[in-house]
C-alpha cells in the first residue's frame, strides 16, 4: 500500500508492525524546544532581509550613517535620512538647463571620494569635463575617468560601471529614458555599493521613478535652490532649500 507520508499510520496490524519501529511519539518539552529554533531562524530571516538598503520600515526615519556620504552641505545633509548622498542607490537631478549649479553640488562628495581613492566615472557628460576647475575643487583627477559613450550606449555602459564595484560614484546624463532602464540602474547601483547620479530634464519629475532620491535644482535670482521630490525613508511633502557649503 502507498501512502502520503511514510509515517501515516498503516490500515491492518501486519503493516503496523512493518512501520512502527519509525513511529516516534516527541516529548512535549522536545516540540516547545524546536518551535523556538524554528521562530529564532525565522526572526534571523526576517533581520537579514530587513538589512537591504531598499527595504525601510515605518518609525526608521534615518539610515546608518555608513549607508549615505555626506554632501558637503549642512541643510541638505539635515534634511536626508542618512546625512547624505544614499550609497547603494540611484539619485536623480532634475534641472530646466546645463551649468545652473547641478554639478557644483556633488563637487564636495566627488572629492570626498577621489581622495579615498574611489573611482568616479563620468558617462557621457554633455559638454568636456573642466580638469582645473575640477582639480580646484578638491578632486583627484588621477581618480576620474570620462567615458564617452553613444547614446545608444549610454545606459548599458553606465550600468555596468555600476555593476562592478570599482567605481564610487557614476554621473550620467539621460535626456530620455524610461521606468525600466532606470530600475536597471538602481540594481546595479545596490549591486556594486556604488552612488549613481542621473541628470534628467525637468518634464522628468512627472514621470514615476526606482530613484532612492530625486532633486530639482533651480535657478532664480537669489542663485541655485533645491527642491527635494522624493527621499527614501521620508514622508514629508516636497522641502525647498538653499544651500551654503
Amino acid at each position: 500500500m502507498f501512502t502520503s507520508s511514510p509515517f501515516e499510520s498503516p490500515a491492518s496490524p501486519t503493516e503496523a508492525s512493518i512501520y512502527s519501529p519509525f513511529v516516534v511519539h516527541a516529548p512535549s518539552s522536545m516540540t516547545s524546544v524546536a518551535a523556538n529554533a524554528g521562530a529564532r531562524r525565522s526572526d534571523a530571516a526576517l533581520t537579514e532581509v530587513l538589512r537591504h538598503p531598499a527595504i525601510w520600515r515605518r518609525g526608521a526615519l534615518r539610515t546608518n550613517a555608513a549607508d549615505a556620504l555626506p554632501t558637503g552641505f549642512e541643510a541638505l545633509d539635515a534634511a536626508l535620512p542618512g546625512g547624505g548622498w544614499p550609497c547603494g542607490a540611484l539619485s536623480e537631478i532634475l534641472i530646466d538647463e546645463d551649468g545652473i549649479g547641478e554639478c557644483s553640488l556633488l563637487l564636495p562628495a566627488l572629492a570626498a571620494l577621489t581622495a579615498a581613492r574611489r573611482r568616479v566615472a563620468l558617462v557621457a557628460p554633455p559638454y568636456i569635463p573642466y580638469a582645473p576647475a575640477l582639480a580646484a575643487a578638491g578632486v583627484d583627477l588621477a581618480q576620474l575617468v570620462h567615458i564617452d559613450a553613444s547614446a545608444v550606449d549610454t545606459h548599458w555602459t553606465a550600468e555596468q560601471c555600476l555593476r562592478a564595484g570599482c567605481c564610487g560614484a557614476v554621473l550620467n546624463w539621460l535626456p530620455r529614458t524610461d521606468y525600466r532602464q532606470l530600475r536597471r540602474l538602481q540594481l546595479a547601483a545596490e549591486t556594486g555599493g556604488a552612488i549613481g547620479f542621473v541628470f534628467r530634464p525637468f518634464a522628468a519629475a512627472r514621470e514615476t521613478s526606482p530613484a532612492a532620491l530625486r532633486l530639482k535644482v533651480v535657478a532664480d535670482a537669489h542663485g541655485p535652490r533645491i527642491e527635494i521630490l522624493k527621499c527614501r525613508g521620508r514622508f514629508e511633502s516636497a522641502q525647498t532649500l538653499r544651500l551654503s557649503a
